[in-house]
Formats: structure tokens, C-alpha cells, sequence
């Protein structure tokens, strides 16, 4: 067996196998959602294991290979890392006040009518101003997000961007093997969004929208993994990503949700932050393909 198929395999079967709870009771209204889909985030690191035992390759071998050390320029290496933490809750917030700019997002950052209401759904105490509150929760998310997300950051970039992505970018040439990638990593979430997870208003196309947010997240991701040979500034962004994006939530008013195919990170908005960010990375500062693993 070769190993390409063979993580591919892992990752997808064991993500719907993890999700397929979901599928039998509830969907994502199930309590059993946000745990089963951080448990899913582990499934690629899985496979990249299972690939690891077809190669036969040697264990520090493999771990250099897929990313898992600070790469030959460990102070390249760091400064991404620092360039991730500190970007990604830059660029979540400017496709928020953009999105407010073209209208497409209502704010309320006097009332924080929809955060007030997140709160009184889910029966917590919610104070007269929240104000300090949401801006607590943006900063600790920019702050300590990247920490706190770590393990399952690493479970889902060890596969995408530690194995995948160099693989096909070496095979297929930069950009077209990080897209392809991208669009590996966009159906692999298939068992969640086909339940319309991150664009509930889209039903099932949720799954096929979410595939192009991957695309262009993907070539992102993959230029920090290329530009550094190591998978953590691609695991610093991803955490930071997932504990900043929600801040469209904390902002926006009850009476008029944001369209979140339109608005903030993951909308269309987001798409083009994401794709003129990568224009620019790889235009001035291009990449390679490594060898393939």
C-alpha cells in the first residue's frame, strides 16, 4: 500500500465515523456537536500516523519530513509563528469592519444585542454592560487562542499542510498543490457541513461553499508551512483562526445576524482578504515544493 491513500483512507473514514452520531440523532442542534467535532479535528493526525507505518520511514526522518520539527531556519520559523498569532486576529477584524463598511454586517457595540442573547441562551448570568466582557474574550482569544487550541490545531495540520500539502506541492507545483489540498481539507469537513455547519442557512451547500473558504485558507496555510518547513505557524493560525473567528458573534446586532456567506472571515469578504494576502506572500516572498514524504 502506498501512503498517500492510506492517510486519505484514515482521515475520511474516521471522520465519518466520528461524526455519524450527528447523523443518527440530533445534527448540530445534538450536545454531543462541539465535543464530537473537536474529536473529529484528531482523524488526519491519525492518518498521517497510519501513512507513517506503511512508509517504514524512520521516526525522526518522518517527524522532519511532515513538519513536526522548526524547520532549517528556526528563526525564520518563529518569527511566522509570531507573524500567524498576531495576523490572523488583524485579518478576522478587518473582514468584520469591512463586511460593516459594505453593510453587510449590523454592529451593536453599544448593546451587544447578539452576544447578549448567545448569553441568555445558554443560561448564563448576563451583566448590564457587556462591553468589557466581549473585548476580554477578543483579546484572551488573540492572545491565548493559538495555546489553548493547540492539540487540535496539530491533530488537523499535522495532516493537511505537515503531509498533504508539501506532497502535492512538490508533485503539481505550488499553487495548484495547495489549492488541491484546500479542496482535500474543504470535503474532509463534509460529515459537518452537510449539516450546515458554518453556513446553516445553506443546508447541505454549506458543504460545497465551505470547500472554496478552504481553498484560499488552504494556500495560506500552506505558504506558512513551505516558507518555514515546519507545520506550527500553520498550527498557530489555524488555533488562532478558530478562537478569533467567532468575534462576529460578539459584535453583531440581534435584530439583523450577519449573512456569514457574505460577512466576516468566512465569508466572501474573508475569501478576498485570504486570497489577497496569499497573492501578496507568494509574490514577494514565493515558495517551493519540498520532497515528498
Amino acid at each position: 500500500m502506498k501512503p498517500l491513500p492510506v492517510f486519505l483512507a484514515v482521515a475520511f473514514v474516521l471522520s465519518w465515523v466520528v461524526a455519524l452520531p450527528l447523523w443518527l440523532a440530533g445534527g448540530l442542534a445534538s450536545p454531543l456537536a462541539r465535543p464530537l467535532a473537536l474529536l473529529m479535528m484528531f482523524t488526519p493526525a491519525i492518518g498521517v500516523l497510519a501513512a507513517w507505518l506503511v512508509s517504514r520511514t524512520p521516526p525522526r526522518q518522518w517527524a522532519r519530513e511532515t513538519g513536526l520539527t522548526l524547520g532549517e531556519r528556526k528563526g525564520r520559523t518563529g518569527l511566522l509563528v509570531l507573524a500567524a498569532w498576531l495576523g490572523v486576529p488583524l485579518l478576522v477584524l478587518a473582514a468584520v469592519a469591512i463586511s460593516a463598511g459594505l453593510g453587510l454586517i449590523t454592529l451593536d457595540l453599544d448593546g451587544m444585542s447578539l452576544f447578549r442573547e448567545q448569553l441568555r441562551a445558554t443560561g448564563v448570568p448576563v451583566p448590564e454592560n457587556l462591553a468589557p466582557v466581549a473585548v476580554t474574550q477578543v483579546v484572551v482569544a488573540a492572545l491565548a487562542g493559538p495555546l489553548l487550541n493547540v492539540l487540535p490545531s496539530l491533530g488537523e495540520e499535522w495532516g493537511w499542510r505537515g503531509y498533504l500539502a508539501p506532497l502535492l506541492a512538490e508533485r503539481r507545483g505550488v499553487l495548484p498543490g495547495l489549492a488541491l489540498s484546500g479542496v482535500v481539507w474543504g470535503l474532509w469537513h463534509a460529515p459537518l457541513t452537510l449539516l450546515g455547519y458554518n453556513y446553516p442557512m445553506l443546508g447541505s451547500w454549506a458543504a460545497v461553499y465551505f470547500v472554496g473558504f478552504c481553498v484560499l485558507a488552504g494556500v495560506l496555510l500552506g505558504w506558512l508551512r513551505l516558507r518555514s518547513g515546519s507545520v506550527w505557524p500553520a498550527v498557530v493560525a489555524h488555533g488562532s483562526l478558530n478562537a478569533v473567528g467567532p468575534a462576529v458573534f460578539l459584535l453583531g446586532d440581534v435584530a439583523s445576524p450577519p449573512d456569514l456567506v457574505l460577512a466576516g472571515p468566512s465569508g466572501l469578504v474573508g475569501w478576498v482578504l485570504l486570497a489577497a494576502c496569499a497573492a501578496v506572500l507568494l509574490k514577494k516572498l514565493p515558495v517551493r515544493g519540498t520532497p515528498a514524504v
